[in-house]
């Protein structure tokens, strides 16, 4: 496999980053994850201009020029011949020596990435997944929240405990218990013939307080598709009673699109026991409006990378 590092291929094997690497010592960076279908990446530009959004936002740098990464994205595909892939961009800090106290790296760095997209088990899709709860809660007051960092820790180890407890995903939410999301997707709800999904970082009205969603390339998808369904949509907090009683409920992300939630399945601890009681979402099944939203988005990805 051929990785790009900074303007040049190299092989995998070959592919490394300096042990003074802002994103090797303080974790200081950003990524984006993308899908790749019929040997072009779908949606390519919308990520690589969220990822230029936050790196100026969060001070990493002001010189990303997005359509150069675009072409180094669609030329990685090409060099390891995919027609279908999983690509990952990555953007660090660079040189820890290099950072300013103005706090931007004169030289950062940026790797590109693109592998075999992982197989996910087609049950998923047809009987839908119950999704746990993260441990720990979200702050809508740290200005990192709704960025792509390169702090994922939390959000892997708490996929690993959602696995064990046989579910799909782990749900975050804030301190007043309202749903952020999953650990690597965005989350919707059906309620009383609506669309519902909390609003993203930036989509806040004065009188809103800060939100930790990001604003996800596959979930801005969703809202053409609800018009389509002749379904109207709603950006609002959605509490975790809220969840629980929705008609149909559904995560997204670039890697599965649409994937079906059936119910929540929380962990109590009594009396130095832990018991884990399952809650349905609707009744249990994967819903009918789940089900055309997940079939529109892989009719768009599939129309939009048919050159």
């Amino acid at each position: 496999m051929k990785v790009w590092i900074n303007g040049s291929f190299v092989e995998d094997g070959d592919a490394s980053v300096s042990v003074f690497d802002a994103g090797m010592q303080h974790g200081v960076g950003l990524f984006e994850t993308m899908h790749a279908r019929n040997g072009v990446i779908f949606r390519g530009k919308q990520h690589m201009e969220r990822l230029a959004q936050s790196a100026r936002m969060l001070r990493l740098t002001e010189r990303l020029q997005t359509e150069p990464l675009v072409e180094a994205l669609q030329l990685c595909l090409e060099k390891n011949k995919l027609e279908q892939a999983r690509v990952r961009l990555t953007l660090t800090g660079g040189n820890l020596s290099m950072l300013g106290q103005a706090g931007e790296s004169a030289d950062p760095s940026i790797f590109i990435q693109a592998q075999q997209p992982t197989e996910y088990p087609e049950q998923l899709f047809e009987k839908g997944v119950h999704v746990s709860l993260a441990s720990g809660r979200t702050n809508p007051y740290d200005f990192m929240a709704g960025h792509k960092t390169l702090n994922y820790w939390s959000r892997l180890l708490n996929l690993q405990l959602s696995a064990a407890q046989k579910c799909g995903e782990a749900l975050w939410l804030t301190p007043s218990a309202h749903v952020v999301g999953g650990c690597v997707s965005n989350v919707f709800i059906i309620r009383n013939g609506r669309l519902v999904t909390p609003y993203a970082r930036g989509e806040e009205s004065i009188e809103d307080e800060p939100s930790a969603v990001l604003p996800g390339i596959t979930r801005n998808t969703m809202f053409a598709f609800a018009q389509d369904l002749g379904l109207p949509t709603e950006l609002s907090q959605i509490s975790l009673d809220e969840f629980l009683s929705a008609d149909e409920a559904f995560l997204t992300n670039s890697s599965w699109g649409v994937l079906p939630v059936v119910g929540v399945a929380a962990t109590v601890q009594n009396e130095g026991e832990a018991t884990t009681n399952l809650q349905e979402i609707g009744d249990g099944k994967v819903g009918e409006l789940t089900k055309s939203f997940r079939n529109s988005y892989w009719n768009l990805v599939e129309e939009e990378t048919t050159v």
